[in-house]
């Protein structure tokens, strides 16, 4: 059963589970919205390609011991986003295989309130607690200001420019 594969996480204000076939909604509107994939890819996914972005959440947990969390507020259950960890084989120099990369989205209702920090802060102390894991990756587009801050108060650092799928990104790594 999955749900013993995913552990869930609380903080103060915060849930993280498990992925279920019932968030695909909440994950189509996500992925939808155009402040959110403004910086990702620059285009709004379908739900075919949000289901398959689900699944493949599901997939690194069974595989690889780690992957993405819902995360919803713990005081009303509502959806704020995805928060977690994935080795996604990018075609990418340097390369992030074998490494954990890091990544965050939140609905949009949610920019602003820390949520990402808090969530973010919560995945990696998992991470480093459960798995002895400490080094990690995100990439992000040299734009996005919002998830700059949010890397920066959790500790990634290391800079490298490069380009992935004809695109201009910042490599960060957390030590």
């Amino acid at each position: 059963m999955l749900s013993a594969l995913v552990p869930t996480l609380e903080t103060p204000r915060l849930t993280l589970r498990g992925h279920t076939r019932q968030d695909l909604d909440d994950s189509v509107a996500l992925w939808a919205a155009p402040e959110v994939v403004r910086y990702i890819g620059g285009r709004a996914f379908s739900r075919e390609e949000t289901w398959s972005k689900l699944l493949r959440y599901v997939g690194h947990w069974a595989v690889l011991g780690f992957g993405y969390w819902v995360v919803c507020e713990r005081a009303t259950g509502r959806f704020v986003g995805e928060v977690g960890f994935a080795d996604f084989e990018r075609d990418l120099t340097p390369s992030l295989s074998g490494m954990p990369e890091g990544g965050w989205v939140l609905a949009p209702w949610a920019h602003g309130n820390g949520f990402a920090t808090e969530a973010l802060t919560a995945a990696l102390g998992w991470l480093e607690t459960e798995r002895g894991v400490r080094r990690t990756a995100c990439i992000i587009d040299p734009d996005n200001a919002a998830s700059r801050r949010v890397a920066a108060k959790v500790g990634y650092r290391e800079q490298v420019r490069t380009t992935y799928k004809g695109a201009t990104v910042d490599v960060l790594f957390r030590a």
